[in-house]
């Protein structure tokens, strides 16, 4: 699988460097400034819409400008793909309104699933898209926990074959944590663990690196130690506690 790193964060252009490069790297369009020096070390990255963030600051999604920002840099080498555009609180009508207002090519965008939508978006996103995300939404907010996993295993029935295969690509949001993801059979999955997780010294012991970027860089070997599973096995074979 490919583990996607997020860079959104605080830090010098060392402690960046220091992270993204060589690794995967997914950059919002919140917090973008930095991409030019991500782009030049990393060994690709994807671009999120930042619709979380304009969620939570109450604002209003520029459409025009993230089309925009996604053409200036999807013919760069290291581009792998972009977040279509949704609405975090919006109504399933509403998302795929804005998934019809993408205007770019098709296979350079993934849609959102968010996991409080319904089951027939879900099978009906899978039908149209070789790629689709999955977000943690409304009740199933947290991932890892145990009405999450109730959750993500009527999806797994959905997006898996008889054999637990998945039926199309799959990136999990938030979800490059090895307690989670080596249970999916993901493609890929992002999280901003290690850039957020570095600054903190006491996390380290007595011999903490010295920088910030150089712990950030600990935490992201050790979450690539491991990779997403094969198949989807439902929990009871796994004997998860739900």
């Amino acid at each position: 699988m490919i583990h996607y790193h997020g860079m959104a964060g605080a830090g010098t252009s060392r402690d960046w460097i220091t992270l993204a490069r060589g690794r995967h790297c997914f950059v919002s369009y919140a917090a973008c400034d930095k991409l030019p020096l991500f782009a030049s070390v990393c060994a690709s990255f994807c671009l999120d819409n930042g619709a979380f963030t304009v969620w939570k600051q109450g604002k209003t999604f520029d459409m025009d400008g993230y089309l925009s920002f996604v053409r200036e840099w999807m013919h760069h080498p290291g581009f792998d793909w972009a977040v279509m555009p949704d609405v975090i609180d919006g109504s399933e009508e509403e998302n795929d309104e804005w998934l019809n207002a993408w205007t770019l090519p098709k296979h350079l965008g993934v849609p959102v699933y968010h996991m409080h939508e319904s089951l027939e978006r879900l099978e009906r996103l899978i039908n149209e898209y070789d790629y689709i995300c999955i977000g943690s939404s409304g009740e199933y907010s947290q991932p890892n926990s145990k009405v999450w996993w109730k959750r993500m295993n009527q999806i797994m029935d959905v997006a898996t074959d008889e054999k637990g295969k998945p039926k199309t690509r799959m990136h999990g949001l938030r979800m490059l944590n090895p307690k989670v993801y080596t249970k999916l059979p993901i493609k890929s999955a992002d999280s901003t663990n290690a850039e957020r997780n570095g600054f903190f010294c006491e996390k380290f012991g007595y011999y903490p690196s010295p920088t910030r970027g150089q712990r950030a860089a600990v935490i992201a070997d050790y979450i690539e130690c491991d990779q997403s599973a094969a198949a989807w096995i439902r929990p009871e074979q796994l004997e998860l506690s739900l």
